[in-house]
């Protein structure tokens, strides 16, 4: 389980909250993300979608089913997903289907910006040693944050110039043309998975990928 708390002055709650859901702007701050696709709306804040995560060679890329569930009060906003099946998304080919028992985003309102509180706890499933899950526990949850922030800064002038008044996630009125979650096909479901040793990378070569420039934000 990783967490961090972070003070973004110059960054409002809503922005923060809209960097976090609008998905076409994900890809632009993201170079982990493969693909992310939305399968479809349970009600007005759930929705269900597909996610697969690069990583550093060899450890082999993630991929994960997710239920995501939203919630927005006067000076709070709650973003928060957890690992689910669906029959027609089982785990793609070369990646490692990981499970995430708990993922979530408060944001609070400030009188000068918002502050982020960030927690995951996952099982990244395959055959990583000990200290490489140890690294990462310590080493991942701050460049989240980083890159959040970096990412929150750049929103507002991409947003203006990518359907500004897109936002179905605060907008209820915006869900109704987006397909529609069956339920039936999300039974829990046990997957055989062969068992990937990627014990072969280095600390160095970790901590070389680490302290790499952080990219810029694509236009």
């Amino acid at each position: 389980m990783i967490k961090a708390i972070a003070l973004f002055p110059d960054v409002t709650a809503n922005v923060a909250y809209d960097v976090l859901h609008d998905s076409a702007y994900r890809t632009k701050w993201d170079k982990y993300m493969i693909k992310q696709e939305n399968i479809g709306i349970i009600n007005p804040n759930n929705d269900v979608c597909y996610y697969s995560l690069n990583s550093v060679s060899p450890i082999r890329p993630r991929d994960f089913v997710m239920q995501r569930s939203w919630l927005e009060t006067d000076k709070d906003r709650l973003i928060c997903s957890h690992s689910v099946c669906h029959e027609d998304y089982p785990p793609v080919k070369g990646c490692i289907r990981a499970t995430v028992l708990l993922s979530g985003y408060l944001i609070k309102e400030k009188d000068q910006g918002c502050e982020v509180i960030y927690i995951s706890h996952s099982d990244p499933k395959g055959k990583l040693p000990t200290w490489l899950v140890n690294r990462v526990t310590k080493v991942v949850a701050p460049k989240v944050i980083k890159k959040l922030h970096k990412a929150c800064l750049g929103y507002p002038e991409w947003k203006e110039k990518h359907h500004p008044t897109w936002k179905p996630w605060s907008i209820p009125e915006q869900q109704m043309d987006l397909a529609r979650v069956d339920l039936i096909k999300c039974q829990p479901k046990d997957y055989e998975q062969e068992i990937i040793d990627e014990s072969n990378l280095s600390a160095m070569s970790i901590s070389t990928k680490d302290d790499e420039d952080e990219d810029s934000i694509k236009n």
